[in-house]
């Protein structure tokens, strides 16, 4: 784990569910931020041991920026109580609309973070357009349910599906909805380049700076 300035850190970890087939690398990113309140756990996947010390002064939130990100989050929310933030899985027809697939197919909609919306758990939906009360603003992505998140406090961009890093430099991810194209996700993101953008941490790829994001918007 290393911290890219004061109470902002980053680590790798390899996924689990990772297969030769996979169209994305094996080694995935995690963030953390320290709020002065919360400690807070972005996209989490085996988190190093200075996660776990820095944990037990402040209190721990998870923040998913999809909810088939949720990676580790079973695991701290047994351990620790994590509240979690999480936009909404995917509905039946979102599935059917998304994978060309039958009702049949897909009902019941995604299993995705099914326990813990099911479950006496502390969770917390959210949508574009909305702030959350740690102080990040989340952005449209590529998907209603894969969003970007502002985090005014250390001035970073924080992506999970919809800007990535997959060895060809940073960019809008190809895996868009036939009737999505780049330019209309380019467009609901752009407002981000009128904010004082310093730190762009993507969760498939790595950290890298605002000169990134203005060349992946453009």
């Amino acid at each position: 784990m290393r911290e890219l300035r004061p109470g902002l850190w980053h680590w790798e970890a390899a996924h689990p569910e990772w297969t030769a087939d996979s169209d994305w690398p094996q080694v995935v990113s995690s963030y953390a931020i320290d709020d002065g309140e919360r400690l807070l756990l972005f996209d989490p996947i085996a988190p190093p041991g200075e996660v776990e010390e820095l944990s037990g002064t402040r209190q721990v939130v998870v923040v998913l920026t999809a909810p088939w990100h949720e990676r580790d989050t079973r695991s701290l929310v047994d351990r620790l109580g994590a509240p979690v933030y999480v936009p909404s899985p995917d509905t039946q027809q979102d599935l059917m609309e998304k994978f060309d697939v039958t009702a049949e197919q897909a009902e019941g909609g995604s299993p995705d973070v099914a326990w813990l919306l099911g479950g006496n758990f502390e969770a917390h939906t959210y949508l574009a357009g909305d702030r959350l009360p740690f102080g990040a603003q989340a952005f449209p992505g590529r998907e209603h349910n894969d969003l970007v998140l502002w985090i005014e406090s250390h001035c970073a961009v924080i992506s999970g599906d919809t800007l990535v890093d997959f060895g060809q430099g940073f960019e809008i991810a190809s895996w868009l909805r036939a009737d999505v194209t780049r330019a209309q996700v380019a467009e609901g993101l752009r407002a981000l380049l009128r904010l004082p953008v310093e730190h762009v941490l993507a969760t498939h790829g790595g950290p890298t700076d605002r000169a990134a994001l203005e060349h992946a918007l453009a």
